[in-house]
């Protein structure tokens, strides 16, 4: 594979950095741009150019699995408990989820 740009950056205490102007270029990305990142299992980090519309492979697969498992086992498919619906309801009253705020902090899944 032949290299057309190589760069390095910095990683601040905050875990940010600069995407170098050479890198921004090559993936025609500016100001306000998304990038995307993909690591293989070799740890191998690819950087790209953000689509509109881009996915996460792993939701994908797992959405298939799901899709593929009901199909397979409708009679495994039940009704969502009502109570369950319920604790859910009461324990989020009055909670409020903005989805685009920012998520101040680490965070751990």
């Amino acid at each position: 594979m032949a290299v057309l740009v190589r760069e390095r950056s910095k990683i601040t205490a905050k875990g940010q950095t600069t995407i170098p102007k050479a890198v921004r270029q090559a993936l025609g990305v500016s100001y306000g741009g998304d990038v995307a990142y993909v690591i293989d299992e070799g740890g191998r980090v690819s950087l790209f150019a953000a689509a509109e519309e881009e996915t996460d492979p792993v939701i994908d697969g797992f959405l298939t699995f799901l899709a593929r498992d009901m199909a397979r086992n409708p009679s495994q498919i039940s009704a969502f408990p009502a109570g369950l619906a319920e604790r859910m309801t009461t324990l989020t009253a009055g909670m409020t989820v903005d989805f685009n705020e920012d998520i101040d902090g680490d965070v751990t899944l």
